[in-house]
């Protein structure tokens, strides 16, 4: 994979292996904030885990899918959001109301929208799946 944006390059990865039925997919390079947005996918039941295994490189995580996800992507360029505020890229990005989840990175790290929005912390709207 190339590309200037590696989370980009993850989440068109794992969009395009559930799309053909793939249960497993190797995602490179490994970095901290893919973990960490992988991290969130598997709290929300998305996915069923990940492993990271370092190759002397960059590393690799091996995703394993469940099927779950219908779309993801990252969100270019990314928009700041307040508290307050995730209702409106929650229109803009998600199907429906309460339907998939914005992955947002904020001064406490990486979450979900509804934890941001539970903690009333606002962020930047960096990824969404459903």
């Amino acid at each position: 994979m190339t590309g200037n944006d590696p989370l980009a390059n993850a989440l068109s990865a794992i969009d395009n292996a559930g799309s053909v039925g793939s249960l497993i997919q190797e995602v490179q390079p490994a970095s901290n904030e893919i973990g960490s947005v992988l991290e969130v996918l598997y709290d929300r039941g998305y996915i069923d885990g990940f492993t990271r295994h370092e190759d002397g490189k960059a590393g690799t995580f091996e995703v394993e899918l469940k099927g779950a996800i219908n779309e993801c992507g990252p969100v270019k360029p990314r928009y700041a959001a307040g508290a307050d505020e995730f209702e409106k890229w929650e229109k803009r990005f998600l199907p429906a109301r309460d339907y998939g989840t914005l992955v947002v990175t904020t001064s406490h790290g990486i979450m979900s929208h509804y934890e941001a929005r539970e903690q009333g912390i606002g962020g930047q709207v960096i990824a969404y799946v459903y």
